[in-house]
C-alpha cells in the first residue's frame, strides 16, 4: 500500500515527540508500505515567526511572509529526516516546490493548480521515505514561494495522495479522530467512526478544527479517503470518505454540534422597500469576493433592517465597502457586531426533519439563550447567539440530541490542529 501521512504541529512539538513519530513512520515502512509524510511546523513555530516579523516590520510584504513562514515546515521535515536516519532508516526531505506542488500566485492563500510528484516517486522507488514540507508550493506564474493558508498542510497531504493514487491519507493530530463536538468544550463528546465528505465539509466550515475545509473539498473531488488519527495512540480514528454520501435524506440524524466565534454580524438600517436594493448589496459583496451566510430581513415600518453574517476577518472590510456604496444604493447606517457566535447541528438529511429546528430553539430557550438568526441547508442548521453563551449552547444541544458518550474524550496536546 502507498500511504500518505500528515503530522500536525502538536504531534511534533519537541525533539522527544519527533523521535516518537519517527518510530511510528519507520514501523509502517518496515511493514512493507510505501510512505510519504507531510510535516507541519513544530509546535507554535508559525506563530513565533509571525511575531518575529512584527518586531522588524510594521507592514511586512506578503511575498516575504511566505518566504519566512515556509521555513518552519522545511525545518520540521529536515529534522524528521535526521530522526529517521538516526534510527537507521532511509528518508529524504523536500520543500513543496521540490515535491512538485504548483500553485497560483496568491501569497498567503494560494490554491494548488497542479501536483507533479515525480521526485517523490523517485524517492519511493529507491525504497526510502519521502518527507514533504506542508503548507507551501511554488507559483507557476512568478516562480515565487507561496503558502496555502492556515492549516494548508492538510491540503498538501491530500493533494499528494491524489497525485500518487495513494490507498489512504492519514491526518495525525492530538485527538483520537473526529468527535461529535469539540472535546475541549464537551468532555462527553462521541468519537465518530465514519463521516461523509458532505458532513465533514459542513463541520469544518462551521468551526470543527480537526480538518481544513479545503482539504476535505480536495479529497471529495479526487475521491481520497482520509483517516483522522491521534499520533499519541494507536486508535484507528475516524474515516472520512464517500461511504455515506448516498444516505437517504429521510434518514435524518444529527452527527455533531459545531461552533465558531469567527464571524461578524453586519446590519444595515433603513433598508428601502425596493427588492433591487438587496440585490445591489449582494452584487457589491460578490464583487469583493466576500461570502455571506446567515440572513435576516426585518421589515419593521419605522426601522427596516437587513442583517447577515460574514467571516470575522471580513467584518471591517465589509463595513467599509458598504459605507462606500451607501449613498448610491440608499440604505442607512452600517453596523458590525463581533460579539456573536454560531452554533450548528450537522447531519445527513437534517433539514427534512422539522422537529430538529424546534428542539434546537426549545433547548436554547430553556437555558436563557436568545436565537438571533437561523440558517439551514440539507445537512446543517445554524443559530446565531451571543459569543459568551456559545459554549453553554454547544453542551446543551449535544445533550439534547443524545450525543453524549459514556467514554470521556481525551485531548492529548495542543489545539487539535
Amino acid at each position: 500500500m502507498l500511504i500518505v501521512q500528515k503530522y500536525g504541529g502538536s504531534s511534533l512539538q519537541d525533539p522527544g515527540r519527533m523521535k516518537q513519530v519517527a518510530k511510528r513512520i519507520l514501523h509502517l515502512h518496515g511493514s512493507g508500505h510505501e510512505v510519504v509524510v507531510v510535516c507541519s511546523a513544530m509546535g507554535d513555530t508559525s506563530d513565533e515567526l509571525i511575531d518575529l516579523a512584527g518586531k522588524v516590520s510594521s507592514d511586512p510584504s506578503a511575498r516575504e511572509m511566505d518566504m519566512l513562514l515556509t521555513s518552519g515546515e522545511r525545518m520540521s521535515n529536515a529534522l524528521m529526516a535526521m530522526a529517521i536516519h538516526e534510527l537507521e532508516g532511509a528518508a529524504f526531505s523536500l520543500s513543496g516546490a521540490q515535491a512538485g506542488i504548483f500553485t497560483d500566485a496568491s501569497h498567503g492563500r494560494a490554491r494548488i493548480v497542479e501536483v507533479v510528484p515525480s521526485r517523490v516517486r523517485q524517492i519511493l522507488d529507491q525504497g526510502a521515505i519521502a518527507l514533504v514540507a506542508g503548507f507551501q508550493g511554488v507559483s507557476r506564474d512568478t516562480n515565487d514561494t507561496t503558502t496555502l493558508g492556515r492549516g494548508g498542510s492538510d491540503v498538501t497531504a491530500v493533494a499528494l495522495a491524489a497525485a500518487l493514487k495513494a490507498d489512504i491519507c492519514e491526518i495525525y493530530t492530538d485527538v483520537d479522530g473526529v468527535f461529535s463536538a469539540d472535546p475541549r468544550i464537551v468532555g462527553s463528546a462521541r468519537l465518530l467512526e465514519t463521516v461523509s465528505y458532505a458532513e465533514m465539509l459542513e463541520m469544518s466550515a462551521t468551526g470543527a478544527k480537526v480538518l481544513m475545509s479545503r482539504c476535505v473539498e480536495y479529497a471529495r473531488r479526487h475521491d481520497v479517503s482520509i483517516r483522522v488519527r491521534s499520533s499519541f495512540t494507536d486508535h484507528p480514528g475516524t474515516l472520512v470518505s464517500n461511504s455515506m454520501e448516498d444516505v437517504s435524506v429521510e434518514a435524518s440524524r444529527v452527527t455533531g454540534v459545531t461552533h465558531t466565534k469567527s464571524i461578524a454580524q453586519i446590519t444595515l438600517e433603513h433598508i428601502p422597500a425596493e427588492p433591487s436594493v438587496v440585490a445591489h448589496i449582494f452584487d457589491v459583496l460578490a464583487g469583493a469576493a466576500i461570502p455571506i451566510d446567515m440572513l435576516q430581513n426585518i421589515c419593521a415600518p419605522l426601522r427596516p433592517e437587513f442583517s447577515f453574517t460574514v467571516a470575522s476577518e471580513d467584518g471591517q472590510r465589509t463595513c467599509a465597502l458598504l459605507e462606500e456604496h451607501r449613498a448610491r444604493i440608499g440604505y442607512g447606517p452600517v453596523r458590525c457586531d463581533g460579539g456573536v457566535g454560531q452554533v450548528s447541528l450537522v447531519g445527513a438529511g437534517i433539514r427534512s426533519e422539522p422537529g430538529i429546528v424546534a428542539t434546537l430553539c426549545r433547548t436554547l430557550a430553556g437555558i436563557g439563550i436568545e436565537v438571533q438568526l437561523i440558517s439551514a441547508s440539507e445537512i446543517r442548521v445554524s443559530a446565531l447567539c451571543r459569543a459568551d453563551q456559545l459554549h453553554a449552547a454547544v453542551r446543551a444541544l449535544h445533550r439534547s440530541f443524545g450525543l453524549d458518550s459514556d467514554v470521556p474524550a481525551v485531548v492529548y496536546a495542543g489545539t487539535g490542529r
